[in-house]
């Protein structure tokens, strides 16, 4: 090739690459101006809601914790030597002597330590915390936000509402304003704070996920708000906050399969926190109202049974001798859907509203009997100390059926005296259900039947006679006695 030619190709080159490098240089120009043009910045105006959401948080949190403590228990225990009295067989003690490193021990105490929360109520030192928390302990430390300990005296605690108050000697201490609970609402903000595992002043934020949990297991007065705000152990007793610093609850527990928080927390409310406090606080234990009544909720299969459209009430299943209800004219079968105007829509409603009421107080009860609307004054009583007389809650009885398969036998002295029956309890002992009976799941050996259809069973006569009256579709009502406790059941011909 000549020499011309080699300069005119290797211009044509030169030319080609600059043409290339060019497109690859305008593309990278392009694509960094497009990254460049695609990066966002956040606005001002969520910068600015973001900031005063993060200082509402702070200032909150800065006004409860110094309210908030850390207590800490020591319980002795009792540690039981595995090996009993093997070694204290002659034959080792003639080898080994009494000084044998073998030689029996009698059980010795060993400390248990354990961590919670509590709440400051009062500036001279009154603290609210769990029961659950305090229950048979030794010692009790109670350290503040500033790092200050005091031993700390337990004044009165309430395990069926699982709340205790604790004295420490100390004045000026800084107090959560107590709020209204009954204001709070489905989705509002809260703080939880506490002392996970030991960590103090911790603060977990979530908002209240419902009102008016009950049935959880946790005590026998059960009125939580359920929060998604992280509870773990330690935080037992530990302050539940609104958006103003204020206390509207007391953190008790969680729903765990591991142990730890797993998104449902429950807090006791700060009504029922503040009657029980103020109770321990004066008494050093907790007086409740009461009606002298056993209840059971009204289901739509009752509520048939009884002549009434009402889908809410609560079912008066016994009257006590001597009690409030008694004195009143209450009777079994009256349906109670009101109490002091508010509505009971439920047992644990009724039997929350009758527990906070001052024993002595005059109220006004609306009732439904034999499907008429009517109102009854009473007096509340006092709930005796002794075990639980209004137990509330009977089993559930929901695979009902007729009484096939049923032997029974008269109520005689010498049967009261065998099963334990109160004396006035009068009617036919359930002797033995058959396994293929349809009542082998509702009722079992040992219940007494006392009504049935709303008429009388005082013997088997009686038992035969009501059977043999019944016609073919009738569903039956039935008054039984179950433990000591009286309770309507269903038997629908249907199931």
């Amino acid at each position: 090739m000549s020499s011309a030619k080699r300069k005119t190709l290797l211009g044509v080159l030169l030319l080609l690459s600059g043409i290339i490098a060019g497109l690859v240089l305008s593309s990278s120009l392009n694509i960094h101006n497009q990254s460049i043009a695609q990066s966002k910045e956040v606005s001002l105006q969520s910068k600015s809601i973001l900031d005063q959401l993060s200082t509402a948080l702070t200032e909150v949190s800065d006004a409860a914790k110094p309210s908030v403590v850390n207590i800490s228990i020591t319980k002795k225990v009792s540690v039981q030597n595995s090996f009993g009295n093997f070694f204290d067989d002659p034959m080792f003690k003639r080898f080994f002597g009494d000084e044998s490193p073998f030689h029996s021990q009698p059980n010795k105490k060993h400390e248990s330590k354990a961590l919670g929360s509590g709440v400051i109520v009062r500036e001279d030192g009154y603290i609210l915390t769990n029961s659950h928390v305090v229950k048979d302990v030794d010692e009790i430390m109670v350290k503040l936000s500033d790092k200050t300990e005091y031993k700390g005296k337990v004044i009165g605690a309430d395990p069926k509402t699982d709340l205790a108050v604790v004295k420490i000697e100390a004045k000026n201490l800084p107090v959560l304003k107590i709020a209204d609970s009954d204001k709070l609402r489905v989705g509002d903000v809260v703080l939880a704070i506490g002392n996970p595992y030991g960590l103090s002043q911790t603060v977990t934020m979530g908002i209240v996920s419902a009102v008016g949990r009950s049935d959880v297991g946790i005590a026998d007065y059960e009125d939580f708000i359920q929060i998604d705000a992280a509870i773990n152990p330690g935080n037992s007793g530990g302050a539940l906050v609104n958006s103003h610093a204020e206390l509207v609850g007391v953190n008790t527990a969680i729903f765990s399969t591991s142990g730890g928080y797993q998104g449902i927390g429950f807090a006791i409310p700060s009504n029922m926190v503040k009657s029980v406090m103020e109770s321990l606080m004066k008494s050093g234990k907790v007086v409740r109202g009461w009606l002298g009544v056993n209840i059971q909720p009204l289901t739509p299969e009752l509520a048939k049974s009884f002549g009434t459209k009402l889908q809410k009430g609560v079912l008066v299943a016994d009257v006590m001798d001597g009690g409030p209800a008694e004195k009143a004219g209450l009777k079994r079968g009256d349906v109670i859907i009101s109490f002091e105007g508010k509505d009971a829509e439920s047992t644990r409603m009724l039997r929350n509203m009758v527990a906070a009421t001052k024993p002595g107080t005059s109220v006004s009860l609306v009732i439904v009997r034999d499907s008429k609307e009517m109102t009854v004054k009473m007096t509340i009583g006092e709930l005796p100390d002794e075990k639980q007389i209004a137990k509330t809650e009977p089993s559930e009885q929901s695979q009902q059926s007729r009484l096939k398969g049923l032997s029974v036998q008269d109520l005689t002295q010498s049967i009261k005296e065998r099963f334990n029956i109160p004396a006035k309890v009068t009617g036919v002992i359930v002797t033995n259900v058959s396994e293929e009976s349809p009542a082998a799941s509702v009722l079992k050996q040992g219940d007494v039947i006392q009504e049935i259809n709303r008429k009388r069973i005082n013997s088997i006569k009686d038992y035969e006679h009501v059977l043999n009256s019944l016609k073919k579709d009738d569903d039956l009502l039935l008054l039984i006695n179950r433990g000591g406790s009286f309770i309507y059941v269903t038997i629908s011909n249907k199931q």
